[in-house]
């Protein structure tokens, strides 16, 4: 440091990745200690409702990350796990959005589950929990996440000397599209399961990338600029890109079998309207390989929008509707709803070791033009 000039600054978005990094070496340590056997559901929950509100990136993956480390510490029942869930929703989107964008008491007192659970909240208690929060937080929200790197990376994820598929690429800003949307889709599936909480928010922003130039065969898949801009090189990231092009592939088989299916129907989803999507969980927005290799972002049709997926559980996404009128209750009441225990994962944390050489049908031919 003492050799640097005086008179240098780094360029700002330098110094807020530096300064990102720096936080990231404060940030709690992840047991995966936690008693709670649901912890997919609730991030899928906490994914819907940051679609349904149009919060941020950023504030969907603090408030994932603040349940986290919460259900790492305490044993928590199911009923209270949702209050924790939407104060957590409540402190991230307070810390990271806007005020009209903070989701409003009688708003999540209006959705369909909580009046299936005899559960509503007021003022007071609410503020409560934050204060709890807080507390076991040491006060501090200042907490990086992948999705606050992301964007960074993203300015040097693809490059003019880049190739595809051996050729030089034909459109740099068709390209930087489809990464937008790859890597914003592994970003989201680093939500789904904790193992990702064994890597740095750093490292799993990092592994996006890359992943997303595997998928996209853009060549070579890490380059010496990311290296230099991220920190990581290509074997720091290999695990964490490994277990990412692990689910990218069980999502390619489950579209499958959705598009084999006799009951599907292809433009189904792309004729609803916005407004009767904004339920399903953004947390699985998924590219548009999934809707055929060679429709989608290149051309402009809307195969993926904002709030477009397929959610893992129908009857999650249906109990986030509107109730027609909530039920005022009086005193404690027992919660009427069952679960058989937590959700598959859709990862695993076993995956074979050569599963990066391994052939994979991503996007062949989606430059083609």
């Amino acid at each position: 440091l003492l050799l640097i000039p005086p008179s240098w600054r780094p360029p700002s978005s330098l110094h807020m990745i530096m300064s990102l990094c720096l936080q990231e070496l404060k940030l709690p340590v992840y047991r995966g200690h936690s008693p709670q056997g649901m912890r997919r559901y609730f991030a899928d929950l906490l994914a819907i409702l940051s679609n349904r509100y149009q919060l941020c990136p950023t504030a969907r993956h603090l408030a994932v990350y603040l349940l986290d480390l919460f259900m790492d510490h305490y044993d928590v029942a199911v009923k209270q796990l949702y209050v924790i869930a939407l104060t957590c929703l409540l402190l991230a989107s307070k810390f990271e959005e806007k005020e009209d964008r903070v989701p409003k008491l009688e708003q999540l007192n209006s959705l369909g589950f909580m009046c299936s659970l005899n559960l509503v909240l007021n003022k007071r208690d609410l503020i409560k929990m934050e204060l709890l929060l807080l507390e076991t937080f040491d006060w501090n929200l200042c907490m990086p996440t992948a999705a606050h790197f992301i964007d960074f990376y993203l300015h040097a994820s693809v490059k003019e000397d880049d190739l595809y598929n051996g050729w030089p690429i034909s459109s740099i800003s068709k390209t930087k599209v489809f990464m937008d949307k790859y890597t914003h889709y592994f970003l989201e599936v680093s939500l789904q399961d904790h193992a990702f909480l064994s890597f740095r928010p750093s490292q799993v922003a990092s592994a996006c990338v890359a992943a997303s130039r595997i998928c996209l065969q853009i060549s070579p898949s890490w380059t010496t600029a990311l290296h230099l801009l991220t920190g990581y090189s290509w074997d720091h990231l290999t695990q964490c890109i490994e277990l990412m092009l692990l689910a990218h592939d069980n999502d390619v088989k489950e579209a499958n079998k959705t598009k084999a299916s006799p009951s599907h129907r292809p433009s189904s989803l792309q004729s609803q309207p916005q407004t009767a999507r904004l339920s399903q969980v953004s947390a699985l927005q998924r590219p548009d390989f999934l809707q055929g290799h060679r429709v989608g972002l290149l051309t402009a049709a809307p195969s993926i929008t904002p709030g477009g997926g397929f959610s893992p559980f129908p009857s999650l996404t249906s109990s986030l509707q509107p109730a027609a009128c909530p039920l005022p209750l009086h005193g404690p009441v027992s919660m009427q709803m069952a679960f058989a225990g937590e959700p598959r994962h859709c990862l695993s944390v076993a995956y074979s070791g050569g599963y990066l050489g391994a052939h994979h049908t991503f996007t062949a031919g989606c430059f083609d033009r």
